[in-house]
């Protein structure tokens, strides 16, 4: 049995999000807004054996840098992925998603009765409680918030 290797084009300019949570790619497209709608090229893989995760989901974007509120977005949905920036085919940065001590607007409130769900116009503040477990607390109405379920602002 011979065993085949996968063969995705490199990229000139752009960002590749590597060691993001088996399963979790599609979730990090939608998270981060990443749709082909802007006609840049986008590599997913989901399912890649990983020496050491098992197995890995990796995403190449054309002509995206992250910025800091998407990289509190990944850190939430897959905490141990890594951000390598590529230009002129080169990587120029690499970077771990880590969590904040607080995140602000990114996320809405589960909570219907919580103030940034009101007509108040409040922007939400999640306060990490527990960055190994990914823990969320309102900073409004103390609401512990499930990261599966986050919706985003």
């Amino acid at each position: 049995m011979q065993e085949s290797e996968l063969m995705v084009r490199r990229i000139k300019e752009g960002t590749v999000i590597d060691h993001i949570d088996e399963g979790k790619g599609l979730q990090v497209l939608g998270a981060l807004q990443i749709d082909g709608g802007d006609g840049s090229l986008i590599t997913i893989a989901l399912n890649v054996p990983s020496g050491k995760f098992k197995k890995k989901d990796i995403i190449k974007v054309e002509n995206k840098f992250l910025a800091d509120d998407d990289t509190n977005k990944l850190a939430v949905i897959a905490p141990k992925a890594t951000i390598n920036i590529i230009k002129n085919y080169k990587l120029v940065e690499k970077r771990r998603a880590s969590l904040p001590n607080e995140i602000d607007r990114i996320f809405r409130c589960s909570n219907p009765d919580c103030i940034t769900n009101s007509s108040e116009h409040i922007e939400s503040v999640m306060d990490v409680i527990d960055k190994e477990g990914t823990v969320l607390k309102c900073r409004y109405c103390s609401r512990v918030l499930d990261v599966n379920q986050l919706k985003y602002n």
